[in-house]
């Protein structure tokens, strides 16, 4: 059952644990970062459990499968040994299982500007990648195929809940997109900000997608 009051108190919680996750990152305290970005990840995953009358039980179970598989993602790259690789599987199978969950037909046009952004990004990328040329490239097709059936979705559905999901799948794709080029091509001032800030963000929408996002919004106006 939906609790507005609850799911409030989550997304402040989150808010907060993020911002302690970010600040800690840029003071470069491992320990705050261990603590405070799974737990980040828990109370947004405490938020996809919510759901909404309309929401159906395969999408709440596969957001809630792609949040536990970012969350071991999550734990792979803040570990002090390199599991940068691990992590990279960790994600390329949540954006599998979000894509799962936003499967919708519609047109081809709309992986047109998906395209038109990831294409030209890996090709600045490909001559600093050397073994990870492969690896990348899968991942990259898996996140623009999550962010292009999130485009379709919105589109066939047209409901506030679909644009959640939407607008977290392009926050994610952003942040993956600032992750790799602060790894691979060039380090710049903040990254770990901008990384964390949009990823948290994405997948607080995609996760208020299954249902709270709608009753936070409708308990909002009242």
């Amino acid at each position: 059952m939906f609790d507005a009051p609850t799911n409030a108190f989550l997304c402040v919680a989150a808010a907060a644990s993020a911002t302690a996750c970010i600040l800690g990152s840029l003071k470069q305290r491992p320990p705050i970062v261990y603590v405070f970005k799974p737990f980040t990840m828990l109370l947004i995953l405490a938020l996809a459990i919510q759901a909404g009358e309309d929401t159906e039980p395969a999408y709440r179970v596969l957001v809630v499968t792609g949040l536990l598989l970012s969350l071991a993602g999550d734990v792979f790259l803040m570990l002090p040994r390199d599991r940068f690789t691990a992590g990279l599987a960790s994600f390329l199978a949540a954006h599998l299982v979000y894509v799962a969950a936003f499967a919708t037909a519609g047109p081809l046009l709309t992986l047109i500007p998906w395209l038109c952004v990831a294409l030209p990004f890996y090709a600045f990328l490909y001559p600093v990648l050397g073994r990870m040329r492969t690896p990348v490239a899968v991942y990259v097709a898996a996140i623009v195929a999550m962010a292009w059936q999130a485009t379709n979705r919105w589109l066939a559905q047209d409901e506030f809940s679909a644009l959640l999901a939407l607008v977290g799948a392009g926050l994610f794709v952003f942040s993956d997109a600032a992750l790799a080029w602060n790894r691979f091509r060039r380090p710049f001032p903040g990254a770990q900000a901008v990384v964390l800030s949009t990823y948290f963000a994405g997948q607080c929408g995609i996760a208020l997608s299954v249902g709270a996002g709608e009753g936070l919004a409708g308990w909002l106006v009242r």
